[in-house]
């Protein structure tokens, strides 16, 4: 069965949150695996800009007509520019994930995107990890935070900071694919293997 994940990028997001997973992911679906992987929009455009200045090309528009969405991160800290501060400040995002939540779709959230997925209650009584910055802020939303590069709460899938993304792509490969699908993905980028484990609900 075809697993379709939609990752959602914001003006302001973190490239790395975002692309690392992409690549992975869109890795596995050119290999064979049934894994459909693009970079949407919240809203109608043509591109989106990251923190870094980074543009990227979208292909549509966040929507039900997915399995998963995963969300990246990118300047929690201050709402006063883009980023997930603002997305937050803004609440259309926030509202839009918490209606494809009701409608069954998985959730993960790389980096400070756990921020925004707490601001969807998505992530509330739910274990959950995000970036060091926003930990205390995660516990006080109401997830139970587990220290781990990667938290599997069965339909909520989190990780750590910047780097953790790729760690969790290949944790949704394993899930998609299979462990075998996945450890080719690890090296076909060259990825060690990791010293930690992913912790599952």
């Amino acid at each position: 069965m075809r697993t379709r994940v939609q990752i959602v990028v914001f003006d302001g997001f973190d490239e790395l949150d975002a692309v690392g997973p992409f690549e992975v992911l869109r890795a596995a679906q050119l290999a064979g695996s049934r894994i459909e992987a693009r970079l949407v929009a919240p809203t109608p455009c043509e591109a989106v800009r990251g923190g870094h200045g980074l543009t990227v090309a979208v292909e549509g528009v966040l929507s039900a007509e997915a399995d998963w969405i995963l969300v990246p991160g990118g300047a929690w800290t201050n709402p006063d520019i883009p980023g997930c501060g603002h997305e937050i400040r803004r609440g259309e995002l926030p509202r839009r994930l918490a209606e494809l939540r009701e409608s069954g779709l998985g959730m993960a959230a790389v980096c400070t995107g756990t921020m925004l997925l707490a601001a969807a209650e998505i992530t509330r009584g739910r274990r959950a990890i995000t970036h060091h910055v926003a930990i205390d802020a995660l516990a006080a939303s109401g997830a139970e935070v587990v220290l781990s590069r990667v938290v599997d709460d069965g339909d909520l899938v989190t990780a750590g900071g910047v780097t953790s993304g790729l760690d969790l792509a290949l944790h949704l490969v394993a899930r998609f694919a299979g462990e075998e699908a996945a450890s080719e993905g690890r090296v076909r980028i060259e990825y060690p293997t990791a010293p930690w484990d992913s912790t599952s609900g």
